[in-house]
């Protein structure tokens, strides 16, 4: 974005702000079309902005996805690794449940090529997966989870609770669940 006029500046900063709001409101489905006339733009604007509707999300979840990976690393001096493992990943879904669209964008296959590298789900895996390893080290997760596995939980978690009356309740009971299953190998 730096070498872009003033213009384009304000109709990307524009764009951005319309589409957090429709995003919050409407999932990862928001309508472009939709965003692109509150935006005050049109359609081509905005894709020549956010090529892609992945890219348009990686843009609005950035500065949140931020803040989760500081968080995993603030978490990674706490005593009980696994329980740092474990709020982060609570974390990690609260905010999933609450932006919703977050899951789509971490809903991914595992990273493979370089482009990718910079996307919110690649932040958050390896983010995540010092925690991981952490808690593996201690021997208080079992030694054949990835942090893929994990993120694979929680992006079903988030889909398959977002319609929910009370998604938060719903999610926290599966969580519960997936957590239980964490355990250490016993062999």
């Amino acid at each position: 974005m730096t070498g872009q006029r003033s213009d384009a500046r304000r109709n990307h900063t524009r764009i951005l702000a319309v589409a957090e709001a429709e995003v919050a409101a409407h999932g990862a489905q928001a309508s472009l079309e939709q965003i692109a006339r509150v935006a005050g733009v049109g359609s081509a604007t905005v894709r020549r902005h956010f090529p892609t509707r992945e890219a348009l999300l990686e843009a609005v979840f950035k500065q949140r996805v931020r803040a989760l990976c500081d968080r995993a690393h603030a978490l990674c001096a706490e005593h009980d690794s696994r329980s740092a493992l474990e709020e982060w990943l609570r974390e990690l879904l609260a905010y999933a449940l609450a932006a919703r669209g977050l899951a789509d964008v971490l809903s991914y296959e595992p990273l493979q090529d370089e482009a990718a590298q910079d996307s919110c789900a690649a932040s958050i895996g390896a983010a995540g997966a010092a925690l991981l390893r952490r808690a593996i080290d201690d021997r208080t997760v079992r030694t054949d989870i990835t942090m893929d596995d994990l993120l694979t939980v929680i992006v079903g978690i988030a889909l398959a609770t977002e319609n929910h009356t009370d998604p938060a309740m719903r999610a926290d009971r599966a969580l519960r669940l997936v957590v239980a299953g964490l355990g250490a190998n016993d062999t």
